[in-house]
Formats: C-alpha cells, sequence, structure tokens
C-alpha cells in the first residue's frame, strides 16, 4: 500500500501549473514550495547583524554579478534589487528548476538610523556584504559621572 504525501502532491500540483503557463508561452509562475524563490519577499536571503557601530546585512546572490545588483538606503530602509537573467537554456526540458530567474526586490527594515553617506558593499563569491554605519545619534555613549 502506498503512503500519500502532501509535499509530494503539492509539488507535482505546481509542476503541473508551472507546465500549463509554459504552454502559454508565460514560464514559470510558482516557485517550488519551501524554498525562497525570486520574485518571493524572501530573495535573497539575508543576515542581519550589528555592533555598537554599525549594523551589517549579507545578502546570499549566487549566480549574480556586482553590477547586476542595486542597494538603496533611504528613511531606515535598505532596498535590495537585480535581475538573475536566464542563460542560454531555453531548448532545455526542465525536470526540476529551483533556481528562479527575474527580477527581484527585498526591503528590510533597518532596526535604528545610519549614516546613508558612509554605507559599503564588497562582493565575493556569491555574498553582498553591506556595512551601514549607525548615524550618531543612535551610538551609545558612555556618560561619566562627576563626584560633586
Amino acid at each position: 500500500m502506498a503512503r500519500w504525501d502532501l509535499f509530494r502532491e503539492m509539488d507535482m500540483l505546481r509542476r503541473e501549473v508551472d507546465e500549463a503557463f509554459r504552454s502559454f508561452g508565460m514560464g514559470q509562475v510558482l516557485n517550488p514550495a519551501f524554498m525562497p524563490g525570486i520574485g518571493t519577499g524572501d530573495y535573497p536571503r539575508i543576515n542581519l547583524s550589528e555592533d555598537d557601530n554599525s549594523f551589517y546585512v549579507e545578502a546570499l546572490v549566487p549566480g549574480l554579478e556586482p553590477q547586476d545588483i542595486e542597494l538603496n538606503v533611504m528613511q531606515g530602509t535598505l532596498t535590495l534589487a537585480g535581475e538573475r537573467k536566464e542563460g542560454a537554456t531555453n531548448q532545455r526540458t526542465w525536470h526540476r528548476r529551483e533556481r528562479g530567474t527575474g527580477k527581484f526586490l527585498r526591503t528590510i527594515e533597518l532596526p535604528a538610523a545610519v549614516d546613508s553617506e558612509k554605507v559599503s558593499a564588497e562582493y565575493h563569491n556569491g555574498v553582498v556584504a553591506i556595512t551601514l554605519p549607525k548615524a550618531e545619534a543612535v551610538k551609545p555613549k558612555k556618560i561619566s559621572v562627576r563626584a560633586n
């Protein structure tokens, strides 16, 4: 007796819907279940941390080049945008496609104000590392207590 697998059924349904849209020339519409895809609000995956002086964001963008990534900081929000272009693979028949293509936009609300003039970013091995120095007004300040 075969066991019923909900996740397998969901994946099969996603494939059927994708195939129906693909037959109309619309490409992949649904992203694989439980996998962040381009077009979802969860791409690229990030880590956000801080120390006394800065916030640090590491964004996973494998397969992209630095010139394909756009970063903006405005009013306490960091925006990552870009596009992963599809290669010359239109002649292939896909059996599984978990790496999405297309445009993406990810907006991250920062915990406090930053100095947007001093923000820097570096790209290495598919990871964009962004350093966002905190605005002077939100940095912790040591206050000495004087004897009277």
